[in-house]
């Protein structure tokens, strides 16, 4: 089978489609033959090097993946060949087969496609938990999320409004605006001054009768998160989900006490490693969500398998607005 293989850690332009062996699914693995594959900013990381959790070398990197089962070893339940089914993992999947456990894998309600499929994985596993478990989100709250026109923010937007939320989405362009109420915001918050310390406030304060918002969903860091923490109402929590912007903000704890304010951070690979069932039960009302139609993956573009190094270079870059997948095999 073909696969991309991380040999020695650089630029996305490094990756090189390898030849190995096919794999074989041994006791309580699941062999997956993949159609298509989301990308992710984590990936970038990934492969330069920059990221928390690295595997040894060589690996395949990816993180989401749409497929058909092609066979399951002794001991598994609930799966057998032919199931189309969607996968998160740590690594492996930019390749045409991956060896997955039962916990990481999840059927497909039908008519939902395999690019549309992994286009829903790490980005709505991470707005949905940094939401609701870690943001503590309750329905007719008034959320905001950072980088709006982005995977998460994507994502944010379109389960917050599923869940019954108010959301103003930050964003900095004229399309990156259309994007945001394409996807269900109410408001978008203009972040491309100079000096969002005083705009972002005044613009929230102007769409919320000066209160603030209960719930910020920051990808971004730098001059937003401490922004946004001047923008939240009493007892407002703001989670922390990544660093985008490049630079990761320090905070004044007085300020949280003067507000009661509760800063979090989400790392989901913790929630899919340590918490299995939570996981179970996120995706399906991710799921729900998406039969009910308030979760709609927007994909960008759909790149062939060999333009995988383009795709993560754009995603590096800020180029993509939404989803990006890679088609691996036929749809």
């Amino acid at each position: 089978m073909r696969a991309y293989q991380v040999v020695e850690h650089g630029h996305p332009s490094s990756l090189k489609i390898n030849q190995i062996d096919d794999l074989v699914p041994t006791k309580g693995q699941v062999l997956v033959g993949i159609r298509a594959a989301g990308i992710n900013f984590p990936d970038v990381l990934v492969v330069a090097g920059k990221y928390q959790v690295l595997p040894r070398r060589p690996f395949t990197p990816g993180k989401d993946l749409a497929g058909i089962v092609l066979g399951v070893g002794e001991d598994v339940r609930g799966f057998a060949p032919g199931d189309r089914v969607l996968c998160h993992v740590e690594h492996g999947a930019f390749a045409e087969q991956i060896l997955v456990t039962p916990p990481q894998t999840f059927k497909l309600p039908d008519g939902l496609s395999f690019t549309h499929a992994a286009a829903m994985g790490l980005v709505y596993q991470t707005a949905y938990l940094a939401l609701v478990d870690r943001g503590g989100f309750r329905a007719g709250e008034t959320v905001l999320i950072g980088g709006a026109a982005g995977g998460i923010g994507m994502a944010a937007i379109q389960i917050g409004k599923g869940l019954g939320a108010r959301v103003l989405a930050a964003i900095r362009t004229v399309s990156e605006a259309d994007f945001a109420r394409e996807n269900g915001a109410d408001y978008v918050i203009d972040v491309s001054s100079p000096d969002i310390r005083d705009t972002l406030r005044t613009q929230v304060h102007a769409v919320t009768g000066g209160l603030g918002v209960d719930v910020v969903i920051d990808p971004l860091g730098g001059a937003f998160f401490g922004a946004a923490l001047r923008a939240m109402a009493w007892c407002g929590r703001l989670v922390v989900v990544g660093f985008a912007a490049g630079e990761i903000p320090s905070v004044k704890l007085n300020y949280l006490l003067l507000k009661n304010i509760s800063v979090s951070g989400l790392q989901w690979s913790d929630y899919r490693d340590r918490t299995p069932e939570r996981i179970d039960e996120v995706q399906a009302d991710i799921f729900r969500l998406w039969k009910k139609g308030s979760v709609k993956p927007r994909l960008m573009k759909e790149f062939p398998f060999e333009d995988l190094p383009t795709a993560l270079q754009m995603i590096d870059e800020g180029k993509v607005r939404g989803k990006a997948v890679v088609i691996v095999g036929p749809q």
